[in-house]
């Protein structure tokens, strides 16, 4: 597909493709350049995120149905690395066959990925870290995968409300304050510095295979 050049958002992404997708374990990315992954469940705001870090406003497709995407997506930025769109997880009302087959897409994918840089994971600020999180974290964490944390719909807080849920995210998951970002799609606050931080991933050492 034809490229396009990214927003003035985000002036270190110059250019973004869609460039393919999976659905079946089996299948592997389009191309081998460097992942950098973008997971969450399916009511956190990952599509409209991925719309404003890619300065797109189109490109992740927002549904008002949470739990629709339902493979893979391989955004190919600066011909340099893809950020992957991983399907939404925990909607309970997806169809069982959906709900069975999406962790074991997710976990083959993420798992000894050597073209992996790390996963950027998403959650709603005002929920903090729940279950479904928690699984995910637990299963990056055996494969040594870096991890950052980042609280979407941070605008949905006032000052005193942001200020508590990162608190409150880095507390329980013992991170340091550079690994918990606070972000808004709309507003596009945090934006820049989640930019900045996936490009770091990007440029890091490959996670060595467990």
């Amino acid at each position: 597909m034809a490229s396009a050049p990214a927003g003035e958002d985000t002036p270190r992404i110059k250019q973004v493709e869609f460039a393919g997708a999976i659905g079946l374990p089996t299948q592997s990315a389009p191309r081998a350049l460097p992942q950098v992954a973008v997971a969450g469940r399916s009511n956190c705001g990952k599509s409209r995120l991925i719309n404003a870090i890619l300065g797109r406003k189109k490109l992740a497709r927002v549904s008002q149905t949470p739990g629709k995407t339902r493979e893979i997506n391989f955004y190919e930025v600066n011909s340099e690395f893809f950020l992957v769109d991983l399907p939404g997880y925990g909607y309970a009302r997806a169809p069982e066959e959906l709900r069975d087959r999406w962790p074991t897409l997710i976990d083959v994918f993420l798992a000894d990925n050597p073209l992996l840089r790390g996963v950027v994971v998403l959650m709603d600020s005002r929920r903090g870290v729940l279950p479904a999180d928690r699984r995910l974290l637990t299963f990056l964490a055996e494969q040594g995968t870096p991890v950052l944390y980042v609280l979407t719909k941070i605008d949905k807080l006032n000052r005193s409300g942001q200020k508590a849920a990162l608190q409150a995210v880095r507390s329980e998951l013992e991170a340091p304050a550079d690994q918990v970002l606070a972000t808004s799609a709309r507003t596009k606050e945090g934006l820049d510095s989640l930019v900045e931080s996936v490009f770091a991933l990007v440029n890091s050492d490959p996670v060595e295979a467990s």
